[in-house]
């Protein structure tokens, strides 16, 4: 009987979800897979369009600066960051770590990126995804037996409707 059943129940019953992206914005509560939100606020503080200082013959890309509020200094939250056009189409998206960001005197956590986008001159704006990226488990693919559940919603990338 043993044989039987280890021969016939090879899933295990593993299900993957992925949770359902949140409401991009410039100031965002930053909220588990299940949707739950995690006492910790990221925010675009500003952006502009301008030439990498170490590549300015390439032309402007997007620099923005940003701030998490709440978020522990040796682990926290990770959200994606999109250079959008005016109808909040992504032209560009990269994560932003609230691990490993500078540690202001008022407890905050800062940042900086740079992001080249194919069309600069289209970018309207920066918005954070509220969804954490950074809770990572197996997939029922990775560990049969140990993965599964819910996940984070896919990264935004480029021409993804924010």
């Amino acid at each position: 009987m043993l044989a039987a059943l280890s021969g016939c129940s090879s899933h295990w019953g593993c299900t993957d979800t992925a949770a359902e992206r949140g409401e991009a914005g410039v100031r965002v509560q930053v909220e588990d897979v299940y949707g739950q939100r995690l006492g910790v606020t990221a925010e675009i503080v500003d952006w502009r369009l301008r030439p990498h200082p170490q590549a300015p013959s390439e032309g402007d890309e997007v620099h923005f600066r940003y701030r998490f509020d709440g978020a522990g200094r040796t682990s926290g939250p990770t959200v994606d960051a999109c250079a959008v056009d005016k109808d909040r189409v992504a032209l560009g998206c990269q994560a932003v770590y609230a691990p490993g960001a500078r540690h202001e005197p008022d407890g905050a956590l800062t940042g900086e990126v740079w992001l080249a986008v194919e069309h600069p001159g289209q970018v309207a704006g920066v918005l954070l995804i509220p969804n954490d990226q950074s809770y990572r488990r197996p997939s029922c693919k990775q560990d049969i037996k140990d993965g599964g559940g819910t996940h984070p919603p896919k990264p935004a990338g480029t021409g993804d409707q924010l």
